[in-house]
């Protein structure tokens, strides 16, 4: 975007000058008097928006009539459209995460609110169950899918084995040298695996001061289909506490979105695999 354009557009007399050129070019002295403001002023304010390009003058007999110039402000407009629309597609999800947030932190009034509660989750991915399995169970593929758009992997473990460790750390995604607060840790353990086919574990959000937020039990399924590969997943909630309410509210939207990149990782490396055949 076109800085000297907006720090001409920024001050009210000089907006108030562009709104006037907008309906005909006037003279700087007529400018003046409609702007009501001193003609010295006025000029000044005239010369710094055609050095940013918004308008030209000409000097015709003893006036010099100023003109507005349409195509920058087109231009800032295209830009400023754009910017709206992505601030649309973010705040949808911003707005959503809130609306669940209230919700939730109103039912949340004792330890064992959300006990029981579940949520299911359903994708067809294109790879084969193999594939699947391993973007699910190697922590370097689950690292590249496995937090919300507006996150990242700082640190995992996921050992897939009866019993064995899961530790996954995130933080915001632009927090490139964690120098922000960690955004959010759990740890868990794997209960059951079934390569290629089903895998359980538990999975426990932490709180700030490191006790357990709730307890998620996790349960993936996979088969695969015609087309590749249909997974099925449940998380089903225990050990709920009054804390939990803003994690709690977004598991639907912040999971949902993590098998969103894992469908579309899983996509990109299925045509890799096809090209390099």
């Amino acid at each position: 975007m076109d800085a000297p354009i907006l720090t001409a557009l920024a001050d009210p007399a000089r907006w108030r000058l562009v709104s006037l050129l907008a309906e005909r070019p006037r003279s700087v002295g007529v400018l003046a008097q409609l702007a009501e403001a001193r003609q010295p002023q006025t000029t000044k304010h005239l010369q710094t928006l055609e050095r940013a390009g918004v308008v030209t003058s000409q000097r015709t007999g003893q006036r010099r009539v100023y003109a507005l110039r349409p195509g920058p402000l087109r231009d800032l407009a295209i830009e400023l459209n754009r910017l709206a629309d992505s601030a649309d597609r973010a705040g949808a999800t911003y707005d959503r995460y809130g609306t669940s947030l209230d919700q939730e932190r109103r039912a949340a009034g004792e330890p064992g609110w959300a006990d029981g509660r579940s949520f299911s989750f359903h994708r067809s991915l294109t790879g084969n169950p193999d594939l699947v399995w391993r973007h699910l169970t190697d922590p370097a593929l689950l690292a590249r899918w496995w937090t919300p758009d507006d996150l990242r992997v700082s640190e995992l473990v996921f050992e897939a084995r009866p019993g064995g460790r899961i530790v996954h750390e995130y933080r915001d995604v632009e927090d490139t040298g964690s120098a922000d607060q960690v955004a959010g840790r759990a740890e868990g353990v794997v209960e059951a695996v079934r390569p290629g086919e089903h895998l359980t574990y538990r999975h426990s959000p932490l709180l700030p001061d490191g006790s357990v937020a709730f307890t998620a039990h996790v349960d993936l399924g996979i088969r695969g289909t015609d087309s590749g590969t249909a997974l099925d997943v449940t998380w089903r909630i225990a050990d709920s506490t009054v804390e939990s309410a803003d994690f709690i509210a977004g598991i639907e939207l912040g999971f949902g979105q993590s098998l969103d990149k894992l469908a579309a990782t899983i996509a990109h490396n299925t045509r890799s695999t096809t090209w390099d055949d």
